[in-house]
């Protein structure tokens, strides 16, 4: 062990708040933003559906939208917005479905079995490995995440997605929107939330769609129930009031104002180029730490599918050497209680279906100078805890066994 590593560094993240979800809020937010939030009114009300519409209005900027794409609200969450797609759009033509992490996993199963009878084709790839994209019939409809956040693992561009497709390309992108540049004009429907890239809270979707996923729900009518929160069409005509600030259910005002506080935010650091810049800052920090440290490594495996946000890293074969996933995931959950003890790091634990690990967020509302700081305190906890690792997680199994 070295002394001097295993000093505590003189340095704090100024924000420990590293969590993939919900993530950290912006620099120099405060609680006083939301004092303007018409709270106690109706979001019916005309202060109410003003903000809403905001909301999409600004979304539409920020994101550089095509002038003929829509822009709603809906419950909860990404999830509620994928769930709203799926359930809505899907049916006239088999569905080939790209999974390589949790959240893709899940849209797999309800084409599987929830959204029977849809002729399905799967395409799943393990934890920190891409499908390969170009078997995707365009005849069919794609589902897919740009951004797998519980994996790290990316779609690096949307050169396999031709433009004279027949089908719909439905995308999750709830850890890229804001992030990474996106090809819209390939994309029939997008979804993603304000608790990622933009630090807002959480339990809202959005939901993107192009003129062509309009025609699909003003010509298809699915042929199982579907939710009165995934309803998007009324008399096979498309609900436009989902889309101009009228939500589905009852939104939480307070998470409206928080999210056009995060967009005045983006605006004031100039817009999506700057988001997508400091992401790239963070992500490019963090990697100078990996490269120089032998007991860490990506769970991406390609490095052009390494995702810039939600950085996703493994215990390296050398640190890892003869360890089960039971001993590895013992030894980091070290790691992680002595920086939580130390108020440096919250939430960076590998999520709970994944390979064990770590996972840094290094979204636009992260400061690159927060993620140097955390990599010199994971050197200290290394250092405090690296002599002992194939022992203490030894130990550790023994103890579970017994």
């Amino acid at each position: 062990m070295s002394a001097a590593k295993a000093t505590k560094p003189s340095h704090r993240p100024r924000s420990p708040n590293f969590s993939s979800g919900p993530c950290a809020k912006h620099p120099g937010w405060t609680v006083d933003v939301l004092k303007a939030a018409p709270l106690g009114r109706s979001h019916r009300a005309k202060v109410g559906k003003a903000r809403l519409l905001q909301v999409i209005e600004e979304t539409k900027s920020l994101l550089g939208l095509p002038k003929d794409y829509l822009v709603g609200i809906v419950p909860a969450s990404d999830t509620g917005a994928v769930e709203a797609a799926l359930w809505s759009l899907l049916g006239p033509r088999p569905v080939d479905v790209f999974a390589w992490e949790s959240f893709g996993k899940e849209w797999v199963t309800d084409c599987l079995q929830q959204l029977k009878p849809l002729q399905t084709r799967t395409f799943v790839a393990e934890f920190g490995r891409l499908p390969n994209l170009r078997q995707a019939n365009f005849e069919h409809d794609i589902v897919f995440t740009w951004n797998g956040t519980t994996a790290g693992v990316i779609v690096p561009d949307g050169e396999w997605i031709p433009d004279d497709r027949y089908g719909l390309t439905i995308c999750d992108a709830t850890s890229s929107a804001c992030a990474v540049p996106m090809p819209w004009h390939k994309l029939d429907v997008v979804t993603f939330s304000w608790q990622k890239v933009l630090g807002g809270e959480a339990q809202h979707g959005m939901l993107i769609v192009s003129p062509r996923a309009v025609q699909r729900l003003e010509t298809h009518t699915p042929s199982w129930p579907v939710p009165k929160i995934f309803r998007l069409t009324k008399g096979n005509k498309l609900i436009h009031g989902i889309f101009e600030g009228e939500t589905i259910n009852t939104p939480s005002m307070l998470c409206v104002e928080d999210a056009l506080d995060a967009m005045a935010w983006a605006r004031s650091v100039g817009g999506a180029a700057a988001l997508e810049r400091r992401t790239l800052d963070n992500a490019r920090a963090l990697q100078r730490w990996v490269d120089r440290t032998p007991w860490i490594d990506y769970l991406a495996v390609d490095p052009a599918t390494r995702s810039p946000t939600s950085v996703c890293l493994r215990l390296a074969p050398p640190a890892a050497a003869g360890l089960t996933a039971e001993q590895q995931s013992a030894w980091l959950k070290k790691i992680i209680a002595a920086l939580e003890t130390e108020g440096v790091a919250y939430d960076i634990g590998s999520y709970r279906d994944a390979p064990p690990g770590l996972r840094i967020w290094c979204g636009a509302t992260v400061e690159a100078d927060d993620i140097v700081a955390l990599t010199e305190w994971l050197d200290w906890a290394y250092a405090v805890h690296g002599d002992n690792l194939g022992a203490s997680t030894a130990d550790s199994a023994a103890v579970h066994r017994a």
